[in-house]
């Protein structure tokens, strides 16, 4: 078995630098391949990124009437708190509601003179509630509605922007099963394509094929050879893809930063590089080595 298995590793490295052109053009076909791969992952973290930026701007905001204590204020912000669908609660005194609103309109003069000529706060205490999800607020305001809460509840923001808040809970699942569906479709397409490039490189030889067959060679001799070829494609084509890849995130990575804050595709790539290593050897092997197993299938039949 020893010497069946170094035949074949043998064979399958001497045969894949034999054929020069028709083993750069499958380790091409496959670089390619599994560029679109590593693409679908970004696309995967980028989407996944802008999600959550939009959510983190989502919010609703509950005012309270002024006659409201701040003990009760308090009460409800724990009860909110103690909510599976809710992320964060914070709150915000009357007080506090002054000092950001002069700060907000420091530049506006007549504004800020109307303000300090006020004998009283006319701003009410509120609580500024973030869901983990867009689409747990219909259930965070329903809660919020129960009489026991509502009596001291003078407005709520969510009523105001349901209509937004709908329409970005629409965006996000439309985009998370679109990148799905792209992955998905983009996976096969690269599949096929390396799929194709690999049974034409066994098929030019065919005629080694029967020779080998003719002579009394098993199968497993046969196919093994090109299967060990396979691996290496898959595991050059991995190491080149991510080679690649590198200087392209490099470059796009600020452009991604000023729409999306605080995402750095750069540093998701070198943080991840060894996971993503692992990816495409798996992904680039298993491709390679299926493919060149169904390919000299017929040929073994004959």
């Amino acid at each position: 078995m020893f010497t069946i298995i170094s035949r074949i590793v043998h064979y399958g490295f001497q045969s894949f630098w034999r054929n020069g052109w028709p083993s750069a053009a499958t380790v091409a076909i496959m670089v390619l391949a599994l560029l679109v791969f590593i693409g679908l992952i970004f696309f995967n973290h980028v989407t996944d990124a802008a999600v959550a930026s939009i959510q983190s701007k989502i919010d609703i905001s509950i005012y309270f009437k002024t006659d409201t204590s701040e003990d009760q204020i308090l009460n409800i912000k724990r009860s909110l708190e103690s909510l599976a669908e809710v992320a964060e609660v914070e709150y915000v005194s009357t007080d506090e509601a002054l000092v950001r609103f002069k700060e907000r309109h420091a530049e506006d003069q007549t504004i800020s003179r109307a303000v300090s000529e006020l004998n009283i706060n006319p701003f009410e205490a509120s609580l500024n509630i973030r869901a983990r999800k867009p689409d747990q607020y219909a259930s965070i305001a329903e809660y919020l509605d129960a009489p026991n809460l509502s009596q001291y509840i003078d407005k709520a923001s969510y009523f105001e922007n349901q209509v937004v808040i709908d329409r970005l809970v629409a965006i996000i699942n439309q985009v998370n099963r679109g990148g799905l569906i792209l992955t998905i479709v983009m996976a096969l397409i690269a599949g096929l394509v390396v799929f194709n490039t690999v049974r034409l490189a066994i098929y030019s030889n065919r005629d080694e094929i029967s020779i080998m067959r003719s002579v009394g060679a098993s199968n497993i001799l046969v196919r093994g050879p090109y299967m060990v070829e396979g691996v290496i494609a898959g595991v050059l084509s991995a190491i080149m893809s991510l080679v690649v890849a590198a200087p392209i995130i490099y470059a796009i990575a600020p452009y991604f930063r000023v729409f999306i804050p605080g995402l750095d595709l750069f540093a998701y790539f070198y943080t991840n590089l060894f996971s993503l290593l692992l990816y495409q050897l798996i992904f680039g092997i298993f491709v390679g080595v299926f493919s060149s197993f169904v390919a000299v299938r017929r040929y073994l039949r004959n």
